[in-house]
């Protein structure tokens, strides 16, 4: 779809974002802001072709025959955004970011911690100039802590924070997230407090500082296994596809493939077992119960192995729908965007720039009064620098 003056105004038009961030938890948040109407001014490195993830590929857009600087990777988290090439190292880099961060409600940076403070362009120093505005710093360890000065990459901090630790058979080897998850979330948890930031300092003129680190929201989301450790200080072991507090539940091997079972309660127990003849494991109290059925886990998997595996998945599903028993596919990535429930929610999204179509994933905001818009297709590299020479090069005229 192409920008249209037509489009609803989301409920952050007319909030501006100086986004000096790059690879993925700051794209992720500025995208997801963008969506939501902000305006988002993108500042690439014009020494090494602008954002790392423009050559992460492949695969790339093609025009023709040739790649373009449109990787999948970047085209991921870089929609609704203006491209601007700026040199922060040079004395008018830098006077050119303090001069657009005078016009920002909020700015975005990921480098290591300090390293914005040479150029002076750190929080401390554009605060005295700018007081109410929101800045936010992404970076792998935090801006305090012994580990402050490490490099933060996904695969570390899911290694770092634990996920890798309970993730994976549980004989294999520790197993990372197939994407990269770590940067995501801390993407997702600075939307969250650039959020709250922002009506404090439209309340009070006051901006602040918000210091998010990936392997803080990393730990932050081991949730219940988090806190299984916290109370009872033992390592979780990594149990597959199977659940530390829930069983049976995991992915089961069918006659021609594989289906999810999850059975929350004990009355879904006593449905599910009764479609195989077995109804005499929901009375038998070593799996009447989910408490009982976590202790005996492999001694249920012995009864429920061998009769999933008579069924072709289809009948499954049929079966365990009928009885009112959580039950579902697991889809390759090309039945998700096919599949009729991602197209009834607009998550297969494709966009046209320069007469090329992009194919991305649709936001799953859904709000009924002010709904998310896709206004600019991810940019090529400094495709907005014209704006540079205007007094408001993020006005929206």
């Amino acid at each position: 779809m192409d920008a249209s003056d037509a489009m609803p105004k989301g409920p952050l038009t007319g909030v501006r974002i100086l986004d000096l961030s790059r690879i993925l938890a700051g794209p992720t948040c500025t995208q997801l802001l963008g969506d939501l109407g902000a305006t988002v001014l993108k500042v690439e490195n014009p020494g090494t072709g602008g954002d790392d993830t423009r050559q992460w590929g492949p695969p790339y857009v093609k025009d023709g025959s040739e790649d373009t600087d449109l990787s999948a990777y970047f085209m991921c988290a870089n929609r609704n955004k203006l491209s601007v090439a700026i040199d922060i190292a040079t004395p008018e880099g830098q006077a050119e970011i303090r001069r657009l961060a005078g016009m920002a409600d909020i700015f975005i940076e990921n480098f290591k911690p300090g390293g914005l403070a040479k150029y002076g362009l750190d929080q401390a120093s554009l605060a005295t100039e700018h007081p109410r505005l929101v800045y936010c710093s992404i970076s792998g360890y935090g801006q305090t802590g012994p580990n402050r000065e490490k490099p933060g990459y996904d695969l570390m901090a899911q290694g770092y924070g634990g996920i890798m630790s309970i993730t994976g058979e549980p004989d294999g080897e520790p197993m990372k997230v197939g994407v990269g998850i770590a940067d995501v979330m801390c993407g997702m948890y600075a939307t969250v407090g650039i959020l709250a930031a922002l009506r404090h300092a439209e309340a009070t003129g006051q901006g602040q500082h918000i210091d998010v680190a990936l392997v803080d929201a990393q730990i932050a989301w081991t949730i219940n296994e988090g806190v299984n450790t916290r109370l009872t200080g033992e390592a979780p072991l990594r149990r597959g596809n199977g659940h530390p507090n829930i069983v049976p539940y995991g992915v089961y091997e069918t006659s021609d493939g594989h289906v999810i079972i999850a059975v929350g309660n004990d009355s879904q127990f006593r449905r599910f077992v009764a479609l195989f003849g077995l109804d005499h494991l929901a009375d038998d109290p070593l799996f009447a119960t989910n408490p009982a059925r976590i202790v005996n886990r492999d001694a249920l998997a012995d009864h429920l192995v061998p009769a999933v595996r008579r069924k072709s998945t289809d009948d499954m599903i049929a079966m365990l729908e009928g009885a009112r028993v959580p039950v579902g596919p697991v889809q390759t990535l090309p039945q998700v965007f096919a599949s009729d429930q991602a197209q009834a929610r607009g998550l297969a999204l494709d966009m046209t720039s320069d007469g090329l179509t992009l194919p991305l994933i649709g936001n799953p905001l859904h709000l009924s009064q002010t709904p998310v818009t896709y206004r600019r297709p991810p940019p090529r590299f400094g495709a907005d620098n014209a704006r540079l020479e205007a007094s408001d090069p993020f006005s929206e005229e």
